[in-house]
């Protein structure tokens, strides 16, 4: 066969073959999208930015509300805050048969820890410190959310804090940026698993970005005001975790960053999250975000949702400042169509990903809700996680865990509230079948008529203050009698008791959202009535619901056991009992310092140092950096929590002194199981950059894992680091290590620990 010949052949073949195979995804997608865009006005492209709330639409009257006429009209783009699989397969209807073009909504909720089997609040899901258990949770969230019509939700919320004062703490997994880092990608995954278009998942969006956490004085909504290398080095790394994972969506947050807005601040949206990190998704706004800019003195709505479109929002939640300016400011040039476009593309993006152009209704099968959502096997899930979740903060004379055949007297306003279980952001839970912690006493005591309970007092003796954090539908059934007869039959009942199982702390609207408080201590009328309780001479168990770190000094010295189980979901009066009993070992761990006073706050551990630091053990000297009346350190520090067991750590080694930036550096600590109980530990590894060109923390987390060791036995704990783990974000903004002295710590918390040095070389 003659040369020409062959090349026609071969020319001909390959043409076949690129036309014959699919199409990349993204080629498809981008195609796609360019011929909807074609067709749509501009008011239809600015309609995809607008995101109101459901308000009250419900099934057979959804095609007669404002809502719906604007759905017609191509005015929406997304929906949320309604859920069932029948109400959302009407609204959609709407918006695929009944609009111009067809264009599916997107519909959101806030899955924030679980749909209806609700999980453990954010806070108490870190402390399990069990990235594979947390990916679980979302999971499952995503399989029941989705099969009630939902396919996005605003969660994980990733938002470093060190301040307990704030209410959105317990939203959060704590102080430490490696360990939020770990959970924003373990969320992330268990939301959108490996396909978003397959209809069990869940478009996630990481929020608040950004710095939310930092708000001042711990107040809700307020200033924020930081250098750039905290952002990079500290707050940052949760929120790019996040995006490294290949989270769907990003919520801006309502505070300032370097005195803009981060709903207008182009540096934040478009420089760091866009051009740095490469984030591909689309950006919302928080609930009226664009709207509130103008309290923050940035200008009218025409001005700031203008400000918020070319700064790189996409989508406007609820404030229709986007539906309602975007013409005017197109024509005026204070936009152009460039950005309208940009916007509109990548919801549509999120819409093509999701695969509801090809199957609106895929979220919408009723037979799915009815066998999927709150399964025996979900909440079997959720009260194993519940269980790993708390902390036991003391234990002394090993009081815990209890006999079964002992008369418990549960006393405290928590003791018999299923209502507050969940805790905050639980918005799609059914609390008729929440377990409280006297049901859950009940069914596992070997006699049920053992255990009693007898309220004590009220939340607190404020009722102005009560009403306050008794919102959502969480009733805290204030009583109407005084707190002395409330006394008196608790220690009626106090005296007929071999234990006291004290129920008490946070009511769970006490944190959360607008839930700041500048007094983090045991609310007033509980406080009084601990007291009473240890002054009966009966042994005194405290079981702690709260939503934040709280002040505990008078508990910590008073009371001889105490358990932290945060607001631990559905299931926690079944976990509770689990734990107290000994049928679970407590091995939680705290995320965040709790501190001694309210005045100590901020309290973190990976601090920086000062010039003139207190000396090892040392807790007051003159003219350093100290209080006088309380010492620097916390209560009960970050990576802290005990076991009915105990841990014996030994013979810490690396396998060399001098590190080259190309080889790894191996770590091995010994852990022995000396107590009487299997359990889980955490075996927590830190460092610290001795001498860098800009100051640096005095321990950093960079490693964990969580071990099972039988009673009696010995494991040898294995760590790898490199030269990433040294990294760090210096002066000019270059993310490098520096050569030069580390010490590297091993241990079961973030003070009680092991300790070796190494250098790294040039």
């Amino acid at each position: 066969m003659k040369k020409s010949a062959i090349t026609f052949f071969f020319l001909l073949f390959s043409g076949y073959y690129l036309v014959a195979q699919p199409l990349p995804e993204q080629i498809k997608m981008n195609r796609f999208i360019d011929e909807l865009m074609a067709k749509m006005t501009i008011d239809e492209k600015i309609g995809q930015l607008n995101l109101p709330v459901a308000g009250d639409i419900t099934t057979g009257q959804a095609s007669n509300t404002d809502v719906a006429n604007q759905i017609r009209e191509g005015k929406v783009g997304g929906l949320f805050n309604i859920k069932t699989a029948q109400k959302i397969a009407e609204i959609q209807r709407i918006a695929v048969e009944e609009s111009r073009l067809g264009i599916p909504l997107i519909f959101g909720m806030d899955v924030i820890h679980g749909y209806k089997t609700t999980f453990p609040i954010p806070l108490g899901l870190s402390c399990t410190w069990n990235p594979e258990i947390i990916e679980q949770s979302a999971r499952i969230a995503a399989s029941e959310a989705s099969a009630d019509g939902i396919c996005w939700t605003f969660s994980p919320m990733v938002d470093l804090s060190r301040d307990p004062r704030w209410g959105r703490i317990s939203e959060g997994s704590g102080e430490d940026p490696y360990l939020n880092s770990v959970i924003a990608k373990a969320m992330v995954r268990g939301y959108q698993g490996a396909d978003l278009a397959k209809d069990n998942t869940l478009m996630a969006c990481v929020k608040h970005y950004a710095l939310y956490g930092a708000a001042e004085g711990g107040r809700d909504y307020n200033t924020t005001d930081m250098s750039r290398l905290s952002m990079y080095n500290v707050y940052f790394p949760p929120y790019k975790a996040a995006v490294d994972a290949g989270v769907g969506s990003v919520m801006a947050s309502f505070n300032e960053v370097d005195g803009i807005p981060a709903t207008a601040n182009k540096w934040l949206l478009t420089e760091v999250l866009r051009n740095q990190w490469n984030f591909n998704g689309f950006i919302v706004t928080d609930y009226t975000g664009i709207n509130e800019m103008t309290a923050h003195g940035m200008g009218d709505l025409q001005t700031v949702s203008a400000l918020a479109l070319k700064a790189g929002i996409d989508m406007d939640m609820v404030g229709e400042g986007f539906l309602t300016t975007l013409v005017k400011s197109l024509k005026e040039g204070k936009v152009t169509e460039k950005d309208i476009n940009t916007a509109c593309r990548r919801i549509l993006e999120a819409k093509y990903k999701l695969g509801l152009f090809d199957h609106p209704y895929q979220y919408c099968n009723t037979q799915r809700a009815e066998n999927e959502i709150f399964t025996p096997a979900n909440r079997r899930q959720a009260r194993a996680i519940a269980s790993e979740s708390f902390v036991l903060l003391k234990n002394e004379n090993q009081l815990l865990p209890l006999n079964k055949n002992q008369r418990i007297a549960v006393i405290g306003p928590l003791g018999n509230n299923g209502l507050n279980m969940a805790g905050t952001w639980s918005v799609a839970t059914d609390f008729d079948q929440a377990i409280s912690l006297l049901q859950g006493l009940k069914e596992a005591a070997t006699n049920p008529e053992l255990i009693t309970w007898a309220k004590g007092s009220n939340i607190v003796h404020d009722s102005a203050l009560e009403a306050r954090v008794s919102i959502f539908g969480k009733d805290t059934y204030r009583d109407n009698r005084s707190s002395a007869e409330m006394l008196n039959e608790a220690l009626k009942l106090a005296a007929n008791c071999d234990v006291i199982v004290a129920a008490v702390g946070e009511a769970a609207e006490m944190s959360g959202e607008s839930s700041s408080r500048a007094d983090i201590g045991m609310p007033d009328a509980q406080q009084e009535l601990l007291k009473a309780l240890v002054a009966t001479g009966k042994p005194v168990v405290m079981v702690l619901f709260t939503g934040r770190p709280l002040t505990l000094t008078w508990e910590e010295a008073n009371i001889p056991a105490i358990l932290n189980v945060w607001f631990p979901g559905t299931e926690a009066g079944t976990a509770i009992a689990d734990v107290l009993y000994g049928q679970t070992v407590p091995s939680g761990k705290l995320t965040t310092s709790f501190p001694r006073m309210t005045g100590q706050i901020p309290l973190y551990y990976n601090h920086k140092n000062t010039g003139r630091p207190l000396g090892e053990g040392e807790w007051f000297s003159k003219f350093k950096s100290n209080y006088l009346d309380v010492p620097n350190d916390p209560l009960y520090p970050f990576g802290f929590g005990l076991s009915y067991t105990t841990f014996q750590y030994s013979d810490l080694k690396i396998d060399k002194t001098t590190l080259k930036p190309t080889e790894n550096l191996k770590v091995q600590v010994t852990l022995k199981n000396t107590g009487n109980y299997d359990a889980k530990e955490v075996v927590q590894l830190y460092l610290r950059d001795k001498v860098g060109s800009i100051t640096r923390p005095v321990k950093e987390l960079k490693k964990f894992e969580k071990i099972f060791l039988k009673k009696g036995e010995t494991s040898i704990v294995e760590f790898s680091l490199n030269i990433e783990d040294l990294k760090f974000y210096n002066s000019n903004f270059e993310f490098e290590a520096e050569p030069g002295s580390f010490t590297l710590f091993v241990g079961g918390n973030s003070r009680d620990v092991l300790q070796v040095d190494f250098e790294l070389s040039e």
